[in-house]
């Protein structure tokens, strides 16, 4: 089994944290994701600004994440992907917010960054986890001999479905379906399933 299928996390097995957390606190600009903002490191520092501005820490977002349920569909989908072949989900949120969200998803493995964490809970900057991006890490998958087939939703999944043997856009924005007509784009769990069955025969 040389395949290994990499997943997006956020608006395609879940939903968006960020914006679950702007709808909870009624602050807009937090609904801004990397669907919005292709560069992540002026996405992420505008967020810790709003975050201290407002006095929100680990806790309160934490707190909002306990909520967050995976979308219908989208464990079964994970449950049956898993019985055909290996699936890594790589992800630019947080440990922090990623793990409670894992469980109910039947605790596949997250590849993510970290929050650097002040005592008091104010989230005072992140780490990127080595070789940051989601291109990086399929790349180097591939150098041990994995074929790689991917899916995601946003900007900054374009690298990895692109450098892929098999990539898709799954349930994304129109304007970034528009902007990469040379990528085959999925609307559901079913449809990615049967696609990937056959991308890894």
């Amino acid at each position: 089994m040389n395949s290994i299928v990499c997943l997006d996390l956020e608006g395609v097995l879940i939903p968006e944290m960020w914006i679950e957390f702007a709808e909870e606190t009624g602050i807009e600009e937090l609904r801004l994701t990397t669907k919005d903002e292709p560069d992540y490191d002026k996405l992420m520092k505008r967020r810790l600004q709003i975050l201290k501005e407002n006095n929100y820490g680990i806790k309160e977002i934490q707190r909002v994440i306990e909520k967050v349920q995976p979308y219908e569909g989208a464990k079964e989908f994970l449950d049956e992907l898993r019985t055909f072949t290996q699936v890594v989900i790589l992800s630019d949120t947080y440990k922090e917010f990623g793990m409670p969200v894992m469980k109910k998803l039947g605790n596949p493995t997250l590849f993510c960054h970290e929050l650097e964490i002040a005592e008091n809970g104010e989230i005072v900057n992140y780490k990127l986890r080595k070789n940051g991006t989601k291109l990086d890490t399929v790349k180097a998958l591939q150098s041990v001999g994995f074929e790689t087939v991917a899916a995601g939703d946003s900007y900054n999944d374009l690298g990895m479905i692109r450098a892929s043997k098999v990539g898709f856009l799954f349930r994304s924005p129109k304007r970034i379906k528009n902007e990469n007509k040379d990528v085959k784009t999925i609307e559901s769990y079913e449809e990615l399933l049967e696609e990937i069955k056959k991308a890894v025969k």
